[in-house]
């Protein structure tokens, strides 16, 4: 569960009870008609909010003129031996500071984007919200008739509110809030606990992964792009799309960027389900959290949108495209998971999943897709989609190596051998001095930038060296990587896509300019939100964060540059892991 919790205290953003659910609140998309849940002092007041340290708990203060109080917002999650206890609620726990603050409750939900007829009826201890796709739930210690009219009630005592959906809340009382959010706390802390950090920006990493760890869905093992639908690339640009789905390429990266941090259980649940993607039918780039495959587009029109601008979309047309790329990061992320030594694999149908997606790469390798970018009308060879079926075969054949397959290996690596010299010749333009996005093209691409961590170049290679200095003057003259320059479907891209910029600081790093590479992921760093989060995209003008949030892509990259950095860093300096 991921709610979105704003600084005047206001949920403004909940899906429920799953991911790519029907929104409960969407304030953020409509701030008349979206609905919200917010503590009101009837005082003025100020907040300031911030983690519970190595937690995904937020805690704000809030300050008003009969005094101070905090708000602790969670979801319950709790250890319970080998398992961990997640049920689909959200709690919000008011305790005294100082004084005994007047408050009231702003209880506004406004289920299914805003456009299911509700009734709020008192039950119980509490309310129910009848006539939505789910029936919600609230239960508190404050009289539910105060609830419902926004009597104003003092934060004498701890006040508890906790909402869930299908089923009464189990925090039911506020000894019981007080106890799960206790072992809430604990339960973040023994997860970060075990972050194998890097030397270099290792808070900033571990944010980036706790952030991450709220993205995977533990019923299926699938792993959202991110929360929220519909806040635009660019304000006006018509780019506003639903990221609450599993696109198979941005979860393999997740699934490596904790790897790296020696989080495994994520990267089994996800491999189990592609497989059982797989044997639904041909992969796709996006599905459903729950393995739906039909993610077609519609708009609501009862929402304005963020900041008044629309559309609203919920599903993703994606999922009909082709793209190549797709296979070769599913290879990646099977002969990373499945070499590790600290996994055991017994799982027969891997082998065969192997065959499949490494056939599919090689045939797929001379025909035009969409690109990782996901372009509605330009179907072109692109490079990275290229370089991915490489990836798929030369890493497939380690991974046939792996199963005792040495006739696969021996067939994949031979053509990986040919294919590589032909890829890098066709996709660096001499003329214009770098790696083009489609082969014998003439545009900038920013995704160039991971060919030396697919292993294609080396990074030292002058080929690439003169790519990344045309990047920084072609793409990056504000100081912020964009991902193209070009015209596409919606016009011309004006916003910074914010992975792009970690994948600029990585490859300094491995170029050896390391010092640049500080320099720019210190400078990056300035632009995540007060409590280290990043949207998809920063405008380069103004600094403001736009796109879908939090987007655990753009958390990958600074993981990946991070680890990158530090590791270059260590051995210049000689140092090591132990007693430094």
């Amino acid at each position: 569960m991921l709610a979105l919790v704003g600084p005047d205290t206001s949920i403004d953003w909940l899906c429920l009870p799953r991911f790519d659910s029907p929104s409960v609140f969407a304030r953020l998309l409509d701030q008349e008609r979206g609905g919200s849940w917010a503590f009101a002092p009837v005082e003025s007041f100020t907040t300031e909010a911030g983690y519970v340290r190595n937690t995904n708990v937020v805690r704000t203060e809030v300050t008003c003129a009969d005094g101070r109080f905090e708000i602790l917002d969670f979801a319950p999650r709790i250890l319970d031996g080998y398992r961990v206890d997640a049920p689909v609620e959200i709690c919000r726990l008011l305790r005294p500071l100082e004084g005994t603050p007047l408050v009231q409750v702003r209880f506004d939900p406004r289920p299914d984007y805003s456009r299911a007829g509700i009734e709020v009826v008192v039950a119980g201890d509490g309310l129910e919200v009848v006539g939505g796709p789910t029936r919600l739930y609230l239960t508190s210690n404050v009289p539910a008739p105060y609830i419902i009219d926004g009597t104003p009630f003092r934060v004498d005592r701890p006040r508890f509110f906790s909402l869930s959906a299908g089923r009464p809340p189990g925090v039911d009382s506020g000894p019981a809030a007080e106890t799960a959010l206790e072992q809430t706390i604990r339960g973040w802390r023994v997860w970060a606990r075990t972050c194998a950090l890097p030397s270099f920006a290792a808070e900033a990493v571990l944010r980036s992964a706790l952030c991450l760890k709220l993205h995977a869905y533990t019923d299926t093992g699938a792993i959202i792009a991110a929360a929220t639908t519909s806040i635009p690339e660019a304000i006006g640009s018509g780019r506003t799309w639903d990221y609450r789905y599993c696109w198979l390429r941005d979860a393999a990266f997740v699934v490596e960027a904790l790897r790296r941090l020696s989080h495994l259980a994520e990267g089994e649940g996800f491999v189990r389900f592609l497989r059982d993607m797989a044997d639904t039918g041909p992969l796709q780039p996006i599905y459903g959290i729950t393995g739906k495959r039909n993610l077609d587009e519609e708009t609501v029109p009862q929402l304005r949108g963020y900041d008044g601008v629309g559309p609203v979309r919920i599903g993703n047309a994606a999922y009909v495209q082709q793209q190549h790329d797709v296979h070769g990061e599913m290879v990646l992320c099977l002969e990373t998971m499945l070499t590790d030594p600290r996994v055991v694999w017994e799982d027969p149908s891997l082998a065969p999943l192997l065959v499949r997606l490494v056939d599919r790469a090689m045939a797929a390798s001379s025909v035009v897709d969409t690109g990782l970018w996901e372009y509605r009308t330009q179907p072109r060879h692109y490079t990275f989609s290229k370089a991915m079926c490489w990836v798929a075969a030369h890493r497939g054949a380690k991974l046939a190596d792996y199963f005792g397959m040495p006739d696969r290996a021996h067939e994949w690596r031979t053509w990986a051998d040919a294919e590589r010299p032909r890829i890098l010749k066709q996709a660096y333009n001499s003329e214009l001095g770098f790696f083009t996005q489609a082969l014998d093209g003439q545009f900038p691409d920013a995704s160039n930038l991971l060919l030396p961590q697919l292993g294609l170049i080396d990074p030292a290679d002058p080929r690439f060296r003169s790519t990344v200095r045309a990047y920084e003057r072609l793409l990056a003259p504000d100081g912020l990587m964009l991902r193209y320059k070009h015209l596409d479907d919606f016009g011309h891209t004006t916003s910074a896509f914010s992975i792009c910029s970690f994948w600029w600081a990585e490859a300094l790093a491995m170029m050896g300019e390391v010092d640049e590479a500080v320099a720019l992921f210190n400078r990056l760093a300035g632009y995540a939100n007060p409590l280290g989060l990043y949207s998809e995209d920063i405008d380069p003008a103004t600094g403001e964060l736009l796109g879908n949030f939090p987007q655990a892509y753009t958390h990958v990259g600074l993981i990946h540059a991070a680890i990158t950095i530090g590791e270059i860093l260590d051995a210049r300096h000689g140092s090591f892991r132990a007693w430094t």
